[in-house]
């Protein structure tokens, strides 16, 4: 069994490639490609990936995130956040509390018509409407990678996603303390110790980043060979990763932390990362094949009114929201006529979050609010990377041939 891993990541990167090379012929993005590659030989049409095996394939996914993730803290500089001050702090806040507070509405209007505001559905709102908050970072980077999107728009979108996450985590943490408030018999501890569970998470992630980035730096000084200098961040992103995990951070978050540590206080990183740039590309297409199959078409038929409601709310709410915050903060037009749309994709994080709303709500609300979360990311992730495009090309800051 252990195996036939080998087997499947074969054809994982081989359909990676052929559809990828579709989607550059279609002038798609390849991650567009690699998401609908994968949904076709994943179960829910060819099935040569068969169910049973994605556990096995799971690693990866969670390493190449990992390396996602440092990427992105590679892009944000001291020097970029000294420019541009507290404005992708404050976009970031907007975008994600007016998309929370969106979905919010919407569900409790849709009750309220219905007839059916109880208790129940006011906490089945809530926690769904906290999921809202979260982004997929991977899709958006590998846009701009791909295309080499340079400007005001790409900065700020980078800084914004690699923030958006610690703030869906710390929004999600106290809606579902105000849901677990509204019910006695499922709640776990005072509301301050629920809020607190997502700000010890963070903290726990930062202490993580911090303390690896650390001996990576020195490292890489005592190290002076390319090989070397390679293997030592590569097993910095592993136990990164593995850390955050074990100790309740976010792998996310850490890695994100650790690479702005490096690039901003390593006099290596330069080499270092270009040469991350050539040893990730496999990584990046197993992981987004993998994200393809993963996808079930079947769950579309259970979302319903529901489900509708919370893809466009979402929306709705993320493009207002960044909308606002690029006002208050008087970014550049393009920015806040762009930036929303740029911020659809939709996956990991919220996936996981719908996990642990499982557990807040009963099962058959648990259950509902996973359909609809995994529903949403059929439609983010497979629009998300193609409407990125577009807005970057629109603001002119990828080439117009792509």
């Amino acid at each position: 069994m252990i195996y036939s891993v080998l087997f499947y990541t074969a054809i994982i990167i081989a359909t990676g490639l052929l559809f990828g090379k579709i989607a550059k012929y279609l002038r798609l993005p390849n991650v567009t490609g690699y998401l609908v590659g994968g949904l076709l030989i994943g179960p829910s049409i060819l099935n040569i990936v068969k169910e049973e095996a994605l556990p096995g394939l799971e690693l990866i996914s969670v390493v190449a995130l990992g390396f996602i993730a440092f990427t992105i803290g590679n892009e944000l500089k001291i020097k970029y956040f000294k420019q541009v001050g507290v404005k992708p702090f404050i976009i970031a806040f907007f975008e994600s509390f007016i998309a929370v507070v969106m979905v919010l509405l919407g569900l409790i209007i849709y009750f309220l018509i219905i007839g059916k505001l109880t208790n129940e559905n006011i906490r089945f709102s809530l926690v769904l409407s906290a999921i809202a908050a979260a982004t997929a970072p991977a899709a958006t980077l590998m846009v701009i990678r791909q295309y080499k999107a340079k400007g005001k728009l790409t900065e700020t979108l980078l800084s914004v996603v690699a923030i958006d996450d610690s703030v869906a985590v710390l929004l999600f943490g106290i809606f579902v303390a105000v849901a677990n408030s509204m019910d006695p018999a499922l709640s776990h501890g005072s509301v301050f110790m629920q809020v607190m569970h997502p700000i010890l998470e963070i903290l726990i992630s930062l202490g993580i980043g911090v303390g690896i980035g650390v001996i990576l730096i020195l490292g890489c000084i005592w190290f002076t060979g390319r090989g070397n200098r390679i293997s030592l961040t590569v097993a910095a992103i592993f136990l990164t990763v593995y850390l955050a995990y074990n100790w309740g951070g976010s792998s996310i978050l850490a890695a994100m932390v650790l690479g702005f540590l490096f690039t901003n206080f390593s006099s290596k990183q330069e080499k270092v990362n270009e040469l991350i740039y050539f040893f990730t590309p496999p990584i990046y297409i197993i992981f987004f094949v993998l994200s393809g199959v993963e996808l079930k078409l079947s769950v579309l038929i259970t979302v319903g009114v529901l489900g509708l409601i919370y893809v466009v709310m979402r929306v709705f709410g993320k493009i207002s929201g960044a909308f606002i915050g690029s006002k208050i903060t008087k970014s550049e037009k393009k920015i806040s006529k762009y930036l929303g749309f740029a911020l659809i994709p939709q996956a990991g994080v919220a996936i996981g979050l719908s996990l642990i709303a499982s557990s807040v709500l009963n099962p058959e609300l648990g259950s509902q609010i996973r359909a609809i979360v995994l529903s949403a990311t059929i439609i983010y992730e497979l629009s998300g990377p193609l409407i990125t495009k577009i807005v970057l090309k629109k603001a002119g800051e990828i080439s117009v041939l792509a």
